[in-house]
C-alpha cells in the first residue's frame, strides 16, 4: 500500500475471473503475477459475487479496483456495476488468447501481465 507524502495511502485491489476456461486460468495467473509485482492485492471476485459485506466495503473503500475476466462474458465487470463500484476492466481475450484453445504458457502469461500492469501504472 504506497503512501503518498502528505500521508494519504492507495490500496489497490485486483480481482480475476479462475472460471473453467484456459482464459480463467490465464487471469488468476496474472493476477498473481500483478499482485508479487506489488501492483496490488489479490482478493477474492467469489466472495464480491457472493455480496459479502467485508469484500464489498473493502472495494469501496479501494483507492483503485482492477478486475481481470477471462472472456467477453464479464463477470467480474458485472459483479462490479451490479454494486455500483468503480473499476479497470481487461478482458484476458483482448490480449490474442482464444478461449478454449489458447495453450496458458508461463511466457504468455508474463506477457499479458507485463502488458497491464503498464496500462495500470500509466
Amino acid at each position: 500500500m504506497p503512501c503518498k507524502c502528505d500521508g494519504t495511502c492507495e490500496t489497490t485491489l485486483i480481482y480475476a475471473c479462475s472460471g473453467a476456461a484456459n482464459t480463467g486460468l490465464l487471469a488468476d495467473q496474472v493476477m498473481r503475477i500483478l499482485s508479487r509485482n506489488k501492483v496490488g492485492s489479490s482478493t477474492c471476485l467469489a466472495a464480491m459475487g457472493a455480496d459479502l459485506s467485508g469484500f464489498l466495503e473493502s472495494a469501496r473503500n479501494a483507492t483503485r479496483n482492477i478486475v481481470l475476466d477471462g472472456c467477453k462474458v464479464s463477470c467480474g465487470k458485472r459483479i462490479f456495476e451490479k454494486n455500483g463500484l468503480a473499476y479497470q476492466h481487461y478482458v484476458m481475450t483482448d490480449y490474442d488468447v482464444e478461449k478454449g484453445k489458447t495453450p496458458i504458457t508461463g511466457d504468455l502469461t508474463e506477457a499479458v501481465a507485463e502488458r497491464i500492469e503498464g496500462l495500470v501504472k500509466a
